[in-house]
């Protein structure tokens, strides 16, 4: 008869022990572990509370140069002032980072387009898009590009960025936009 109680509770009480040992952590647990350093940095805290794991590399200047490069070719787009085509010095770490890449890269062809915004007539806008290539094209030969390794294209008003008649929209219509 003891056999049989002791049966019975033993079927009660393992599926709730499995149930419970399958539970998530509670809250408190988690904040405790990810405020002794956790796994977010790659770092792991042993029980005396010392960090170990990897240290992150010390780069070169050349490295960091190289990096940060990469970084600003990602931005294709150079924008101009109003019914200007000069390159203002805010581009110029873009266009630094693009013409050393095509300098390094001398198999590359990158194909400049010019944009106008709507205003103005339709062929004066297509000059002055030309005008925004050009003087791209020619603050990247300066850097040593290889003309052979650009291309120009204006496509003046054909093709804007922004549709709204705003000054912003009018702005973002005014650009050089490098396609590699």
């Amino acid at each position: 008869m003891d056999l049989n109680k002791l049966f019975k509770a033993m079927v009660l009480a393992l599926p709730i022990m499995a149930i419970s040992a399958c539970s998530s952590t509670s809250e408190s647990e988690t904040d405790a572990t990810s405020s002794m350093g956790g796994s977010e940095s790659g770092q792991v805290v042993s029980g005396g509370g010392v960090e170990t794991g990897g240290v992150a590399p010390i780069l070169t200047p050349e490295e960091q140069q190289r990096l940060k490069y990469q970084e600003l070719r990602k931005e294709h787009i150079i924008y101009f002032d109003f019914d200007r085509s000069s390159v203002s010095s805010e581009f110029s770490e873009v266009l630094n980072a693009h013409g050393d890449y095509l300098s390094e890269h001398p198999n590359v062809r990158v194909m400049i387009e010019g944009h106008a915004d709507e205003r103005g007539t339709p062929e004066y806008n297509i000059a002055l898009g030309e005008r925004r290539a050009k003087a791209v094209a020619k603050y990247l030969q300066s850097m040593g590009v290889s003309p052979s390794q650009m291309s120009i294209v204006s496509y003046g008003e054909e093709k804007p960025l922004d549709f709204t008649r705003t000054d912003d929209g009018f702005a973002k219509n005014r650009r050089a936009v490098l396609v590699y």
